[in-house]
């Protein structure tokens, strides 16, 4: 049975080559085995919104938040994310939310 690492790294491979639903497919087995793996969750975010599912990458981004609440880069990935979804949806309710998830990113980084 494979890692968590190696479903992750399987899972890079295939998003580098275009096959997103493959790529999210081995993160959530990773999941499966540590649903605490936030590298998972950040690489979901990413992959989802590849595949155009905003709503997907966003609660992945938010969850890695839940876990490590303490780390300044998981607001910059989920600001990111927000923005993202913005720019795919249009929808004016990211941009604040990816101005919230980057002051808490700051507020962590100057502590």
């Amino acid at each position: 049975m494979p890692t968590v690492y190696e479903l992750e790294n399987e899972a890079e491979k295939l998003k580098d080559e275009g096959k997103y639903e493959e790529a999210i497919a081995r993160l959530q087995q990773a999941l499966e085995l540590d649903e605490s793996f936030v590298r998972a969750h950040l690489a979901l975010a990413v992959v989802y919104q590849k595949a155009k599912n905003y709503e997907e990458s966003v609660l992945h981004a938010v969850r890695a938040c839940e876990l490590e609440p303490d780390e300044p880069f998981n607001y910059t990935a989920l600001s990111v994310t927000y923005q993202r979804a913005f720019a795919g949806t249009q929808d004016h309710n990211y941009i604040r939310l990816a101005e919230e998830a980057m002051a808490k990113a700051h507020m962590l980084q100057n502590r």
